[in-house]
């Protein structure tokens, strides 16, 4: 068991195909954690194993792996890169002390590089660039070293150099010398050494009075430089030949944070606020980022940054704010899907526990009763699903066991979700793109024997109305003996757009034309006709009603009877008040080359969408941010890499409702009542 002082986390991130799987590989067989390079393409990677990744040959899940370097114990994240499974990569940021932001060499800053540096920012991450590919042709290294400046600031570095033969590379951190084509290596070694010395005014002092500055005081203050941001070092690699990777090891290694010298975790419930100490003999706090199931034996796997404390197999482990407890059974060291069992886990490392069925991601695992009710760990929200397909199995009697499936892979992708559509009573599957959907379908015919056929959801669309009217309805049931009575007087109109609750509801009886004790009944009946509208069928919202009078009787009146008058009543009222659709309006941000800026706001126009603003980013491509109807985008992925060539990204949140233009709705209406009657 590692020190805390000599562990470093690090989390690997980047666009697809920037070689970060590679990278994680070229480390381990550096170290001797393997005895062969793995490789994405023979398929022999160690972090790639699902089968699923083999096949497309690039990441869908993160993976966890280890090696040792120097004396220090250096745990790597490697995380999917294509915008699709990104959710992995954001929920493993917490994770780790450093992020190692992996650049293509040729593709240079692409969507998902932006984006991550960003939630690594956020998260106060030191930060280390990689530009790895470098023995690709023709490529323009200045050129990227300037975009990777302006786009992510003049902090960012180089911490070496490749030499003219792009063979190795050269030391500009405690080096002057040597001959590279990018740049001269004293520059280089001047304007490093001028960032790292930003972060310690003494230093500083010294620097600028014409003191030289020892090496060994570079190095010391370099960590601080990191955590402070005045330093982004960037090295470069070529992970294929392992060309670059003992310098990038050593860097991790002398350089970044350990647990003990990172920004301290925090615990957070509203305004309270928990640090937490990288103690091993402290209380057992710890974050569950990863959750995966075994492709052969469906055994489940979480893996566990632990921040403070021990943990053993006997350890009563609570979660979030739970007082039962959970045996952990045995401790786990993991090296992409082959997991090794170690006596213990302590502060600092990266864990993995199997058969824990509760754990979820995000989960706050503990062993301290004062940490109930503190709260969770401020995790990175990741994007919202907005692409969907409908699921209906394929083999009748599967609904049980496809349910159950669905369940697992809901637990491991933070970003797919599963939905049964109350109004249109189909289960709905969403995710970040018809490629995540596809292959999240494949995993679960793979693993699980089990298919379904998808087509196109049903556009969640709301009802309202427009205008205010009364209702009237009166239910008299007389069939011998006791009878039904109740009669309700109401009057409706809109409320304000995207009201919650959907509907104010008000009880304005005077006198006892109709007893409290029915209120309920009424209130009840009118929420009925709310969940499946009148219009086509879908909820309605916006909509304040007013119960202002009726008659009883002393025997017959029931609540059966006011909740079908109640219904009646506001059935009457909501036809006579202009009963209209309203459709979901999402945020929409499309990335794409600056050249193919006038497409893309033709083609949002073109849907009914309004243009919002636009960002110039660095490599010449621009953000085109908009508000557009979601059944205009519900299959907007294809659609926008046929215009862009497969380069643009897109993503999606829900804004707001609005109304539904006349003509839509007609078609809409048309479209709905065809369906109803082939049913």
């Amino acid at each position: 068991m590692a020190d805390t002082g000599d562990i470093r986390n690090v989390v690997l991130l980047g666009h697809g195909s920037s070689g970060k799987t590679s990278l994680a590989e070229a480390m381990l067989h550096k170290t001797g954690a393997t005895n062969r390079l793995g490789s994405v393409d023979d398929k022999t990677s160690i972090c790639d194993y699902y089968d699923e990744e083999k096949e497309h040959q690039h990441s869908i899940a993160s993976a966890v792996v280890h090696a040792e370097h120097n004396g220090k114990l250096l745990n790597i994240i490697d995380t999917p890169g294509y915008p699709d499974f990104i959710g992995p990569a954001i929920k493993a940021i917490p994770a780790a002390e450093t992020a190692v932001i992996v650049v293509g060499a040729a593709a240079g800053i692409e969507t998902n590089t932006r984006k991550l540096f960003k939630l690594a920012a956020d998260a106060n991450l030191p930060k280390v660039f990689v530009v790895n590919k470098i023995d690709v042709e023709n490529i323009d290294l200045p050129r990227l070293i300037k975009n990777i400046q302006e786009t992510f600031g003049s902090q960012c570095r180089c911490a070496n150099l490749p030499a003219a033969d792009k063979a190795s590379v050269i030391d500009c951190i405690e080096n002057e010398t040597g001959d590279s084509p990018l740049m001269d290596v004293a520059a280089a070694h001047t304007e490093l050494i001028e960032s790292v010395i930003e972060a310690d005014d003494e230093l500083m002092e010294s620097y600028l009075g014409g003191e030289e500055i020892p090496t060994k005081k570079i190095a010391s203050v370099f960590v601080k430089a990191l955590k402070t941001g005045t330093i982004i070092p960037i090295v470069f690699t070529n992970a294929r030949k392992e060309i670059g990777i003992t310098e990038l090891l050593d860097i991790i290694a002398k350089y970044t944070p350990s647990p003990t010298e990172a920004n301290a975790a925090k615990i957070k419930d509203g305004d309270t606020i928990r640090e937490l100490k990288a103690d091993p003999a402290g209380p057992l706090a710890g974050l569950v980022f990863r959750v995966g199931f075994d492709p052969k034996s469906n055994m489940k796997y979480s893996t566990v940054r632990i921040f403070s404390g021990t943990i053993k197999s006997d350890t009563n482990l609570l979660r979030n704010d739970e007082k039962k407890g959970i045996r952990p059974g045995h401790i786990l060291k993991s090296q992409g899907g082959e997991n090794k069992e170690i006596n213990t886990g302590s502060a600092g490392d990266v864990i993995t526990l199997a058969k824990a069925e509760d754990l979820k991601i995000g989960d706050l695992i503990h062993d301290a009763p004062d940490l109930i009710g503190v709260g969770k760990f401020d995790m990175p929200a990741a994007p919202e699903p907005m692409f969907s397909l409908a699921l209906e199995p394929a083999t009748r009697g599967d609904e049980q066991k496809i349910s159950s499936a669905l369940d697992k892979l809901c637990e491991e992708d933070p970003c797919f979700k599963v939905t049964r559509d109350q109004q249109t009573n189909e289960l709905v599957a969403s995710g970040l793109g018809d490629l995540h959907l596809r292959v999240v379908l494949e995993k679960m015919e793979k693993r699980f024997k089990l298919t379904v056929n998808t087509k196109e959801p049903k556009i969640p669309y709301r009802e309202t109305i427009t205008a205010k009217a009364e209702g009237h309805y009166r239910h008299k049931k007389q069939s011998g003996g006791a009878g039904q009575f109740g009669e309700v007087y109401l009057r409706v109109e809109p409320a304000e757009r995207n009201s919650d609750p959907p509907l104010d509801f008000s009880w304005d009886i005077f006198g006892a034309s109709i007893p409290n004790q029915y209120e309920p009944a009424v209130h009840k009946g009118i929420n009925e006709v709310m969940q499946n509208g009148i219009v086509v069928g879908f909820p309605m919202q916006d909509i304040r009603v007013s119960i202002y009078d009726g008659k009883h009787h002393p025997v017959d009146s029931k609540e059966i009877a006011f909740r079908a008058a109640g219904k009646g009543a506001f059935v009457d009222a909501v036809q006579k008040a202009k009963a209209v659709l309203l459709e979901p309006i999402v945020n929409i941000e499309v990335t794409v080359p600056a050249e193919n800026m006038g497409d893309i706001t033709g083609d949002l126009a073109s849907k009914r969408g309004r243009v919002l603003g636009q960002d110039m980013l660095a490599g010449n491509f621009i953000v085109i941010k908009a508000q557009v109807p979601l059944a205009e985008v519900a299959q907007y992925n294809s659609q926008l890499k046929s215009v862009t060539g497969g380069r643009g990204s897109y993503s999606m949140t829900l804004s707001h409702y609005e109304l539904v233009p006349p003509n839509v709705q007609q078609s809409i209406v048309a479209q709905y009542s065809k369906k109803k009657v082939s049913d």
